[in-house]
């Protein structure tokens, strides 16, 4: 990470709800040992069952003043995007000093936050969001979405087992044997599949469906039966792997695919995300009309805008008698875990961007120009600029 002392900014998240923090005392003591300067801010790590003294003892320093802390960082590492600070009366993009580096999940595709990235823009921050790092070999240590993806489709079974109106497995009773819950996966990446996994554990019988070939095989391995829905390769598959955007005829015809589906199914999970752009949508609200009343739907896609035309962003309620949950940073409810999780990746990240105390800003370079959202006071992401109607 070279010699170059700079000065790192761990703040206490302020999003509702979040219970991670972008480091721990373990990765603090290894930026520590590098020659750098840790300033953690005072029960930053409260939540997810760290004290300060802990931080303490690696090397940080604590602060009680935010904002002394903002004036002074060099780079800040955080986990989710920046919010307005009610008790500040100011926008967290705000309080950052100018020229700063900012590391985190910013979800830049997401229209809620182009607002917060054009004031990141203007006061000339250097953004990079973690959930853009790119599925190679060689980024496989900073891929904080991987790894949250992993504790988002884990919690994603078992909400959705605790909304249903019935058992998950096969129940026998006095009365009869009880079928098991059906679900329904959509979306068959690292948070899908571990739906499918956690779903087949709990005695669900789960379909699910992905655009990508070696998705569903994946899926069938686990036990899922795969529903047919066939689409051109060339369309279907991205960088990496990665699911690329269809056309929007497409996504008609896969919502057609689905409707039978959903309509049969206890649960309905969903998590179809195009890397860097905003998520599409897998239902709409002539599906939900067709769901049984007492079923659910949990979008995990909601953070880049969700898969479903009900959803609401960090809200649960009931869509005529279907639960429709749009819970934000599911993965916060596995606080210990997925803090543990997110600083390895996100201490990797910045070893790598950072490396020998010179900022990686080359978009040649596929992991930054995957990552890097703003700099030199432009929004510079590719899927943003999409996003915002701005791409050439």
């Amino acid at each position: 990470m070279g010699t170059e002392k700079l000065v790192i900014g761990v703040p206490r998240e302020i999003l509702a709800a979040e219970t991670r923090v972008a480091a721990t005392p373990e990765t603090v003591g290894e930026i520590v040992a590098a020659g750098h300067r840790v300033l953690v801010e005072a029960n930053a790590g409260d939540r997810a069952f760290i004290d300060d003294a802990r931080y303490t003892e690696s090397g940080a320093e604590i602060v009680q003043d935010v904002q002394e802390m903002y004036r002074q960082a060099t780079v800040i590492l955080k986990v989710k995007e920046p919010q307005f600070n009610e008790e500040l009366g100011k926008h967290e993009a705000e309080l950052y000093t100018e020229g700063s580096v900012l590391m985190c999940f910013l979800h830049p595709a997401n229209k809620a936050n182009h607002e917060m990235l054009n004031i990141l823009a203007r006061r000339g921050i250097t953004s990079y969001t973690l959930d853009g790092v790119p599925r190679i070999s060689r980024a496989q240590q900073m891929d904080a979405l991987t790894a949250m993806s992993t504790c988002a489709g884990y919690k994603a079974a078992l909400f959705a087992a605790s909304h249903i109106g019935g058992f998950v497995p096969m129940m026998p009773t006095p009365f009869g044997v009880l079928a098991p819950s059906q679900f329904l996966v959509v979306g068959v990446g690292v948070a899908g599949l571990q739906t499918i996994a956690t779903a087949k554990r709990l005695g669900a019988k789960v379909k699910a469906l992905d655009i990508r070939p070696e998705a569903n095989d994946q899926a069938r391995s686990l036990g899922a039966e795969v529903i047919e829905f066939d689409v051109p390769a060339d369309l279907a598959i991205g960088k990496g792997g990665y699911a690329r955007s269809l056309p929007e005829e497409w996504y008609a015809r896969e919502r057609e695919a689905l409707a039978p589906h959903v309509a049969t199914s206890d649960a309905v999970i969903l998590s179809a995300l195009i890397p860097g752009e905003v998520a599409p949508i897998i239902v709409d609200d002539d599906m939900i009309k067709q769901m049984k009343k007492g079923s659910t739907i949990i979008d995990i896609a909601v953070d880049q805008g969700g898969n479903c035309t009900a959803t609401r962003a960090g809200e649960e309620y009931d869509h005529n008698g279907v639960i429709v949950s749009g819970v934000k940073n599911i993965p916060a409810t596995l606080p210990v875990a997925s803090t543990n999780m997110f600083s390895q990746s996100i201490f990797h990240f910045f070893a790598y961007i950072l490396e020998g105390g010179v900022l990686r800003t080359d978009s040649s370079d596929e992991i930054v120009s995957s990552t890097l959202v703003t700099y030199q006071n432009q929004v510079v992401h590719k899927g943003t600029l999409k996003a915002m109607g701005l791409a050439e």
